[in-house]
């Protein structure tokens, strides 16, 4: 199995869109997830935003995996 080298920006972008995706799915604005999750709109709308490395912590991650219902392992899925 081969491992294809993706640069730590296109991490963030991925990370970002996979949480907007989960949200969507689950019909939920930024500000509600941003609420329940408990920081600010703006820092989801960053996470999210494509152009941004915007840092996030893990806790922060663990926090939106929990309120979309789904694995942790979902937000990491760079394929």
């Amino acid at each position: 199995m081969s491992y294809i080298f993706i640069t730590n920006k296109e991490k963030y972008k991925r990370v970002g869109l996979n949480i907007a995706l989960q949200r969507k799915l689950k019909n939920m604005s930024q500000i509600e997830l941003a609420e329940k999750v408990g920081i600010s709109r703006t820092h989801i709308s960053n996470i999210e935003a494509p152009n941004m490395n915007t840092n996030i912590s893990l806790e922060v991650i663990f926090n939106i995996a929990d309120v979309l219902e789904i694995p942790v392992s979902t937000i990491f899925n760079f394929n």
